[in-house]
């Protein structure tokens, strides 16, 4: 199993127009092989900073079903879009990618 993250750093203000990015998007996931479920996750309010943690996360049967998809024309239709909401995030995403290594 591989899980792929992206935390996402929102700027106040700007969660529900994030979140609606997410529900309104045309994905195609369920069509690549080895993909198992997605999920958006909002976490906590960092008061100073004024930006709340959002963590998106892909379950994969394994890495190379994860590298295969971000090598895709799917990946670039998912992606085209991406800089069009730059003031809603403080930064870029980070991303991190996780290999199983004990299952149950």
């Amino acid at each position: 199993m591989y899980v792929a993250m992206n935390r996402f750093r929102v700027n106040e203000g700007h969660e529900d127009a994030f979140e609606d990015v997410w529900r309104n998007r045309n994905s195609s996931l369920a069509e690549m092989p080895g993909f198992k479920s997605f999920h958006l996750l909002k976490g906590p309010r960092d008061e100073d900073a004024g930006t709340t943690l959002y963590a998106s996360h892909t379950i994969w049967d394994s890495e190379q079903n994860f590298i295969d998809w971000t090598r895709s024309e799917n990946f670039r239709n998912a992606h085209k879009n991406a800089g069009t909401n730059k003031g809603m995030y403080a930064g870029h995403p980070q991303f991190e990618g996780f290999v199983a290594v004990v299952d149950g």
